[in-house]
């Protein structure tokens, strides 16, 4: 299992993911799901993923190597939008379907990858999306402006209170952290390191990323304030009355 959480922004968008793939009482994964492909001044396009480690890792592979053919054919370096990309990322996910799902199938199991694709390439505002393991996918708006995937139950309600469209990506991250704390608090099957990207709309660059790992100081001061506030808004709720 896995959270993955990414936002658009006025300002421009943010994007976490968590590390854990496989958690047990001994036993503990931890491998990055974020992929960025960037040129500055030309686009920046991040993908989040959840679902199987080895089939998110080959649609990844496969949109990498088409990447670097330098044949001419389309790839995420070729496209003019980010509606594009969407279709080349759809194309790699059914690809890798259509070759692994028969022998999942066969054994008992599915193919299981999706992934919350968002950037800008230049010409175009900045889009953030979310692709279905059939290959289908949704887009990101004013009324929607943040999309997540796997283990998303215990941290939506934080966002949903707190970002809005005109919400500053510094007011963002800290929030979307929060959501992870949370989530973590709540499921074993999520787990840091985290990863963190802030992406400023037009920049066409990326200048802010971080990665929190166990122990981190500055996620533990804000876990820590975070359930102080939590607890003293709790008291000074209005009290019941019979």
């Amino acid at each position: 299992m896995t959270y993955c959480v990414a936002v658009l922004l006025e300002g421009g968008m943010v994007f976490a993911s968590d590390s854990r793939t496989n958690a047990g009482l001994d036993d503990f994964a931890s491998f990055c799901k974020m992929t960025v492909f960037e040129r500055k001044g030309d686009r920046v396009l991040v993908l989040l993923s959840s679902g199987s480690l080895a089939g998110t890792q080959a649609v990844i592979g496969l949109l990498r190597q088409r990447a670097e053919a330098g044949d001419g054919s389309p790839s995420v370096w070729t496209a003019q939008t980010m509606f594009e990309v969407m279709g080349l990322v759809s194309d790699a996910v059914r690809a890798i379907e259509q070759r692994d799902g028969p022998y999942l199938k066969a054994s008992g199991s599915s193919f299981n990858a999706s992934f919350l694709v968002g950037g800008q390439i230049k010409g175009e505002e900045p889009r953030l999306f979310r692709m279905y393991a059939e290959g289908n996918f949704i887009e990101a708006g004013a009324d929607t402006p943040f999309l997540q995937t796997g283990e998303a139950k215990y941290g939506k309600p934080i966002i949903d209170r707190v970002i809005h469209s005109d919400t500053t990506l510094a007011e963002a991250a800290k929030c979307v952290l929060v959501s992870f704390d949370s989530t973590m608090r709540s499921n074993l099957s999520v787990g840091m390191p985290i990863d963190l990207l802030l992406y400023e709309r037009d920049r066409l660059a990326i200048t802010q990323r971080r990665r929190f790992s166990e122990g981190d100081a500055y996620f533990k001061d804000l876990s820590a304030e975070w359930s102080v506030g939590v607890r003293q808004v709790f008291r000074e709720l209005p009290e019941l009355v019979w």
